[in-house]
Order: C-alpha cells, then sequence, then structure tokens
C-alpha cells in the first residue's frame, strides 16, 4: 500500500510515521508515555489490527505499532528478506536505530514467533512478551505438505499477487475471517478486504509464507527464559488453542489464559480483555 495516498479512513494514522531504516521503509505508529510496548502483527495483517488496543494500552503506556515488511505500509525494501530470521534482524536493527527499548512486546499469531526471536538476538523487555493465538506450531496432515509448495509456488509465479489482489472479493474476505473463528464488524472486514486487494502487500505476505520456518526456533524454546504470556481464542479456527497448551510446558516461564467465544483475531473482537490481561502481565 502507497503511503499517504492509500491511508485515507486508514485507523490511528493521527499517530503514523514514515522510518527511512535499511532495507526497508517503515510505517510505524506511536503514542503514549511510559513502559514501552511494542506491537508486531501477524502474517497479511498491518497496524489496523491494533485499532482497538493501541488506544486503550497509549493510555498508561508508549505503543509503538509496525507494519511488517512490505505489508501495510512499510514498503518492501528486499525480497528475501521477509523469513523469521531476517524480519527480527530488520526490526531490531530499526528499533535501536529509533532509540526504542521495549519493556514489554506484545505479538499477535506469527508475530509472536517474532518477538520469542527478538529475544533471542538481544532484545530483553523486562516485563516479558504477550503472545495472542500463538502461531508456534508447524502445519500438521495434508496442510504440512501442501500449504508451504503452495506458498512458495505463489511466492515465485509472475503475476500471482497481482491475480489474487484482482479477483479477491469482499465477500471472500468475510469468508475467510469467519473461518479464523473470529466475527469482525464491517468496518474491520473492510480494512481486511483494502489488504487483501493491494498487490504489494499481497506478494509480501505470500514471500514471507514462503520464506518461513520454525524449527530452529521450536528447538530452542526451553532455551528462552523471559515469561511469556500466551493468550488463545476457544473458538480460534485458524490456530487451534492446543498449539499454545503444547508450547507451554515447553517454555521456561509460561502462562496460559484461554477465552472464550473469541477466534484467531481477539484482541480485535475483545481489545478491553485483551488490554487488561496485559496490564496484569506488566505488573507481574
Amino acid at each position: 500500500m502507497r503511503w499517504p495516498d492509500d491511508a485515507t479512513d486508514w485507523p490511528l494514522t493521527d499517530y503514523s510515521r514514515i522510518v527511512l531504516h535499511r532495507p526497508h521503509r517503515w510505517h510505524l505508529q506511536e503514542a503514549g508515555t511510559g513502559d514501552t510496548i511494542l506491537l508486531i502483527h501477524g502474517a497479511g495483517g498491518a497496524t489496523q489490527s491494533f485499532r482497538h488496543l493501541f488506544p486503550l494500552l497509549m493510555q498508561t503506556n508508549h505503543v509503538v505499532a509496525i507494519d511488517l515488511p512490505g505489508q501495510g505500509f512499510t514498503q518492501l525494501g528486499a525480497q528475501q528478506r521477509c523469513g523469521l530470521d531476517h524480519m527480527a534482524e530488520d526490526i531490531l536493527s530499526l528499533c535501536r536505530h529509533q532509540n526504542l527499548n521495549p519493556t514489554h512486546i506484545v505479538g499477535h499469531s506469527a508475530g509472536v514467533a517474532i518477538a520469542l526471536r527478538l529475544w533471542e538476538l538481544g532484545m530483553r523487555p523486562a516485563k516479558g512478551i504477550t503472545g495472542i493465538n500463538a502461531a508456534l506450531g508447524n502445519f500438521k496432515g495434508v496442510a504440512g505438505w501442501l500449504f508451504p509448495i503452495m506458498a512458495k509456488a505463489l511466492a515465485v509465479t509472475p503475476f500471482s499477487a497481482s491475480l489474487f489482489a484482482a479477483t479477491t472479493t469482499h465477500s471472500s474476505v468475510a469468508r475467510l475471517i469467519t473461518g479464523t473463528g473470529s466475527k469482525l464488524d464491517a468496518d474491520g472486514i473492510g480494512l481486511y478486504y483494502r489488504l487483501a486487494t493491494d498487490r504489494g502487500h499481497v506478494d509480501a505476505t505470500l514471500s514471507m509464507m514462503a520464506q518461513w520456518s520454525l524449527d530452529g526456533l521450536l528447538a530452542r524454546l526451553p532455551q528462552i527464559d523471559t515469561t511469556v504470556q500466551l493468550i488463545t481464542g476457544l473458538n480460534d479456527m485458524a490456530v487451534p488453542p492446543q498449539v499454545s497448551r503444547d508450547i507451554l510446558p515447553k517454555l521456561a516461564d509460561a502462562h496460559l489464559t484461554e477465552l472464550p467465544n473469541l477466534g484467531h483475531l481477539a484482541h480485535e473482537e475483545d481489545a478491553t480483555a485483551i488490554a487488561n490481561l496485559i496490564g496484569l502481565a506488566q505488573r507481574r
């Protein structure tokens, strides 16, 4: 997506700024004073994912949300840097360049893996990490081999992102969100539709999928000794709650909260509940 051309009616743009820091042109949203909380969205999302949570957290914290490379309004500067390690390295470099020292990191879905990798690379938030519907399990069964192959094929096929963006409909996006177990209002669905119909955003998301690998991180989970709060929506049909249950004993200091009636986009459905849990994690 192009900044500022496509930013009309985009949530919280009063707090947006663009930062040129190699290899990407970053979009950040930043507001509030106090402890710094870094918000990291999942694959295919953007800062709009935190449109309800951000204003709640900024009342008592300094909050920074970023668009991942190529997604949302962050302009991708290197196609090959969309995997877990490279994205974490680039986010760490950005934060150091901007003198951002998070005391707490909040990740959603794939953003949780990025948060944990940031800790491994030396970003040590004093008040730990919160993971919302953490995508920390490899796909099983048919999806275990079919999904990565499809992602890699789409990522290298010319015009595949353009075709996807051109053929995506509002109703198909609504069905996709419903399929995650979440219920969003028309405005929320409309924001995801805008992302799904942008060629650059789709292309970067496909590249992220194609380059994504969790094997190394999953093997090293017992070495991560920061406090990790896991939150899962019991209606999540994208990343089943069992993923968080399985991860819990592998982390040295982890806690799990299960929320009924919420799906994969739990923080968009009930931001107040998530903000309260983040507040508790900060007070531990």
